[in-house]
């Protein structure tokens, strides 16, 4: 016989973003422990609301099945005095076990007499097992906790009631002094206190006390309100699923509807309004067939559909007060230039350790025009390059920003254009931001990308070097995300970008000293090198390529974004040839082996009249023939040349003996293998690459 157990732990209303990720661990807690304690079962099904996280496991067995184990124990030295009596080890081992000395056997091992003891653990009654879910319960953890009363247990929100049900019985449970019973809450303002006889019955039960507790069913619910509200009024809809989400987890019985506003406040720009209505109300925008903005929302209630007027004039009144501000902002703003808000950023901090927003600007300015030249902008776009980083942080100081912050660079965008900048540079101020998450857009246009790389470059540079470094989940200043931007956007322009000279000459270049932040960059260069190869393995590994040929790929001496990136992609690429294995161990025999020899870079001529056999004659004319211009090669032209070089690599070991005994002799070896290790490590360190 299966059964079925429900656990509902209601709560006072958790944060909307916080009842999915919650409930969610429950199951995979629960389902784990259940594992662990060798119950079987056939599914948890899930349930939420903004007042209760519930699950309904079906298909439990009785109870845990019996086993019978073989227990190993103390050495038999151990286990007896010198008078062959049991020792307090033995007695206190076989206690530990419920045994008696009596029930020990030895065994030998490896020449060791070693105590045994047979056991037999009956299993668990079912109802036994479930009751420790509230451990479970009490081991989740969530973004923000809470103390309640004098407790010391910390929650999301305070815990109200538990239901814990195995099919009709109540299976006793406590947390923070809340016993479990068999009685759940309905909707607090349509619905009461309900008795749940049986586990199966809860959904039912709650439906009936206007509570829909699946969530699946709430949201399609939810979704098929607005369909039909958008069908009779010939509207379109954008149901963005990130809104629908969060509306959906912030009522139990949801009831849409509609409502307007002003038609004037049209003339606001259109991300003023969306942000208004979905950012900060949480409703729906209207547009017509054309995709115009139409002055009407659509909202959902936690309720029914009762007085649903009064809840229209409400939700009018409120986002009113909203758009009221925007419209004054929006006006406000435009009674001044650019300049004058550009000058205020000089009392703005950028950081107090590092300078000013107009200080980090006038570094962006510098930055921007150095990656411009060499990614090949053409005289207009680096001209409007320029006017872009000279304003491009503007828009923090206006009003409308102050009031909806998620529209820096949009209005930065839409003020420009009414400013009448030209309109690359109005876009390059929206773009700059780009990417704003792990797979978020990224900039369309040059000028844009190149003004985003800029900023993120200087916000790197400049925090590493004022000791503010992430550091396991720490990371305030959004370090990690800006530098996978710079890795993603590198990668979509397919930019040559050399960061160690770029580094360089944004900290000792020309103009760098009149832009200097309070903070020395020179010593974060390596750090800064090291911590855009880490984001480069992150890109690469969600393009599923093997984490060998990702690590060697990006350890290599090269410090070009996106010739790291071709790297892995070429090795990839080849990773399934027939001679693949073969290419790899040479070229790893030559990196190992150089790794013998410690030369400077200007010390590593190589004589041919010391070489003894041709072999040594030929990887000599193929190094000279490989290093001409070898740092300029494409990753798939560098691995095409290195991969040639195999069967002269071969030849070369077979007929030479490297370490030789003459000191002279020996080193001309190893100078040739270091310069030919040198390139191979430009390309990769392919040592790290396994091979079957």
């Amino acid at each position: 016989m299966t059964h079925t157990f429900l656990l509902e732990i209601g709560l006072e209303e958790m944060p909307a973003h916080v009842v999915t990720p919650s409930i969610n661990e429950v199951a995979v807690k629960t389902e784990k422990y259940l594992k662990e304690n060798r119950i079987s079962f056939d599914s948890i099904k899930k349930f939420s609301t903004p007042r209760r996280l519930a699950i309904e496991i079906s298909g439990l067995a009785d109870k845990q099945p019996d086993i019978d184990e073989e227990v190993k124990g103390p050495a038999e030295k151990i286990a007896k005095d010198s008078e062959g009596n049991w020792s307090k080890a033995a007695i206190g081992f076989t206690r530990g076990q419920g045994l008696t000395p009596d029930d020990i056997t030895f065994k030998d091992i490896k020449g060791t007499n070693y105590v045994f003891v047979n056991k037999h653990v009956a299993g668990k009654p079912v109802a036994d097992v479930l009751a420790g879910l509230i451990d479970v319960v009490a081991s989740m953890t969530f973004p923000t906790m809470m103390k309640w009363g004098t407790n010391k247990f910390q929650f999301v929100r305070p815990i109200k009631w538990i239901v814990a049900l195995l099919d009709n019985d109540v299976v006793p449970m406590e947390l923070v002094g809340v016993k479990s019973g068999r009685e759940s809450l309905g909707h607090r303002f349509l619905g009461k206190p309900v008795e749940i006889a049986s586990a199966t019955d809860y959904e039912d039960d709650l439906a009936k006390e206007f509570v829909i507790v699946d969530a699946d069913k709430r949201k399609a619910k939810i979704k098929a309100q607005i369909e039909k509200i958008a069908d009779d009024n010939n509207w379109k809809v954008d149901i963005d699923d990130d809104l629908l989400e969060e509306v959906n987890n912030l009522v139990e019985y949801p009831t849409s509807f509609y409502g307007t506003f002003d038609k004037r406040f049209l003339d606001v720009p259109r991300e003023v309004l969306i942000t208004s209505m979905r950012n900060h109300q949480r409703f729906f925008y209207v547009e017509d067939q054309n995709g115009e903005l139409l002055p009407f929302f659509i909202s959902v209630r936690n309720g029914n559909s009762d007085f649903i007027e009064n809840v229209i004039k409400g939700n009018e009144k409120v986002l009113a007060a909203r758009l009221y501000d925007a419209e004054f902002f929006y006006q406000e703003d435009q009674k001044h230039d650019i300049d004058y808000f550009v000058n205020k950023l000089k009392t703005v901090t950028f950081h107090e350790k590092i300078s000013t927003v107009y200080e980090k600007m006038q570094r962006v300015q510098v930055i921007a025009h150095l990656i411009g030249k060499e990614v090949g902008l053409d005289a207009d776009q680096l001209a409007n390059l320029q006017r872009a980083a000279e304003i491009y942080k503007f828009d923090l100081v206006t009003g409308m920003v102050g009031e909806f912050s998620e529209l820096q660079g949009i209005m930065g965008e839409k003020y420009a254009l009414l400013f009448g900048e030209n309109p690359e540079v109005a876009t390059a101020i929206r773009e700059h931001y780009m990417p704003i998450s792990a797979d978020g857009e990224l900039p369309e246009s040059k000028v844009g990308a190149v003004l985003a790389v800029a900023d993120k470059l200087d916000s790197v540079m400049t925090f590493f070097a004022a000791g503010m470094i992430p550091s396991g989940s720490n990371d305030p200043y959004a370090l990690r995300r800006q530098a996978a931007g710079i890795v993603r956007i590198v990668d979509n322009q397919q930019w040559r970008l050399p960061l160690v000279d770029l580094m360089d000459s944004i900290i000792a270049g020309e103009d760098a000293a009149k832009v200097a932040p309070k903070v020395d960059q020179k010593p974060i260069i390596k750090d800064v090198i090291l911590f855009i190869k880490e984001r480069i393995k992150r890109v690469l590994k969600a393009d599923k390529i093997k984490f060998d040929l990702v690590d060697a790929a990006v350890s290599a001496t090269s410090a070009d974004i996106l010739y790291n990136i071709n790297s892995a992609k070429v090795l990839d690429a080849h990773k399934d040839d027939a001679d693949f294995k073969a290419v790899i161990e040479a070229l790893t025999r030559v990196e190992r082996i150089s790794k013998k020899a410690d030369f400077k870079a200007d010390d590593l001529f190589v004589d041919p009249i010391l070489f003894e056999n041709d072999a040594e004659l030929k990887m000599n004319a193929a190094m000279d023939h490989l290093s001409d211009g070898f740092d300029k090669l494409s990753a798939a032209d560098a691995f095409a040349k290195l991969a040639g070089l195999e069967e002269v690599i071969k030849d070369y070991f077979d007929q030479t003996m490297v370490m030789a005994k003459d000191k002279t002799v020996k080193d001309n070896r190893l100078k040739e293998l270091t310069k030919l290790a040198r390139m191979i490590n430009h390309f990769a360190e392919v040592d790290k690459i396994v091979v079957k």
